[in-house]
Formats: C-alpha cells, sequence, structure tokens
C-alpha cells in the first residue's frame, strides 16, 4: 500500500472520489473539484491509500487547525476505506500517517467528528485509542446562499 498526499488538479483525485463518495454521496466530481479548490486556501488536504495495482483503497480529508481550544490540531474532516478493502489495515494506515503529519506540524491533538449511525466506524476509532471527548452541534442554516 502507498499513501500519498494529492493536491487540487491531480489527476489521481478522480481515482479517490469513488471511495469519498461511499462517505460523502452528495458529492459529484465538480462539487468535489470546486470544494478542494477552495478549501486548499484553508488549508483542506486529502490524503490517499492506493494499493499495489493503484486502486485507491482509502482517503483521508483533513487540514491543520489553529483555536483556543486545542492551540494547534489535526482535524479530519473525512476517512474513509473503501467497503471492499475494510478490516485490511488501510484505515489504522491512514489514521498512522495523519497522526504523523500532526507530530511533524507541530499539532497536539489529533480531532474528528464521526455521525451518531456510524458505529462501526465509531469501534474503530476506540479501538484506535480515540477518546469521546465532547458532543457536536449542528444547525442547518435555511435559505443560505450557496458559494
Amino acid at each position: 500500500m502507498k499513501i500519498l498526499d494529492l493536491n487540487p488538479g491531480d489527476l489521481r483525485l478522480g481515482l479517490i472520489l469513488p471511495v469519498l463518495r461511499e462517505l460523502r454521496p452528495h458529492l459529484t466530481e465538480d462539487l468535489f473539484r470546486e470544494v478542494y479548490e477552495e478549501g486548499y486556501a484553508q488549508g483542506l488536504r486529502f490524503t490517499a491509500a492506493f494499493s499495489d495495482d493503484g486502486t485507491c483503497v482509502g482517503v483521508a480529508g483533513w487540514r491543520v487547525i489553529v483555536n483556543t481550544s486545542a492551540v494547534r490540531k489535526l482535524y479530519v474532516d473525512d476517512l474513509v476505506t473503501a467497503e471492499t478493502a475494510r478490516s485490511g489495515g488501510v484505515g489504522r494506515a491512514l489514521l498512522s500517517y495523519l497522526e504523523e503529519r500532526a507530530r511533524e506540524t507541530g499539532c497536539r491533538r489529533l480531532d474528528l467528528d464521526s455521525g451518531t449511525q456510524r458505529v462501526e466506524a465509531h469501534r474503530f476509532y476506540l479501538r484506535e485509542r480515540m477518546g469521546i471527548n465532547s458532543f457536536h452541534f449542528s444547525k442547518k442554516i435555511e435559505g443560505a446562499a450557496q458559494a
């Protein structure tokens, strides 16, 4: 397995979208490109795991955030292993890679949110020694202008 960071415009982004859509089914190719191009300036990065034959088997979207609660943290927006590659160490490899990136960039924490319905993912995170430290509250903004 090879783990690579992909910049906007990288041709391999088309290979990661089907895996990312397993977690984020609303993403189209155009929307993904738009989000990454705008998000890149805000620190959004995508890292992908590829099998030896070049198939994408996992994706992580992440960013380094500086704020008052954590000071500096690596926040994982997306972490998904292709359904066909689950329980094969892909998620663990991506998470380990992100932990190392957090260390390299001086982060004190690695954080992520996980939907309450994703019970299997929660088991994985707990197995990887991540704790449940907070509740995440959200409110949809009706009538907001589309960017």
